[in-house]
């Protein structure tokens, strides 16, 4: 089972980026997908997350407004579209995948930097 994600870079602040999670190795059906940071010095943090249907979302609350997740199931992938973008949403950025929100299993990680 692999989870990897992409799209990560550097960016000015005030822009955007789109990050991509494809899995691969087994079905997904019927997980929830998430995004996860963790910016330098700090613990690992809630992003947002989607439900298999994509009906629901739940945001951190400094992503809320700014971050939108969505999920093609079709591709197996998760999307993160990072509006806005502030030097402290520098941080490396995971995916993760599990039912119920039991984040079994995660990505390798993308690195964002956000230049002021």
């Amino acid at each position: 089972v692999q989870l990897q994600a992409s799209g990560g870079g550097l960016v000015q602040a005030g822009g955007s980026l789109r990050l991509s999670c494809a899995a691969s190795g087994r079905t997904f059906s019927g997980y929830y997908m998430a995004w996860f940071r963790q910016r330098p010095g700090k613990e690992r943090e809630f992003v947002g997350d989607i439900s298999w249907s994509g009906g629901g979302t739940d945001y951190g609350d400094s992503m809320k407004g700014r971050f939108t997740v969505s999920r093609d199931n079709a591709k197996n992938t998760v999307y993160l579209q990072m509006n806005s973008l502030k030097p402290e949403d520098t941080a490396v950025y995971y995916c993760a995948a599990g039912a119920q929100r039991s984040w079994r299993y995660w990505g390798q990680g993308t690195q964002v930097t956000v230049s002021s």
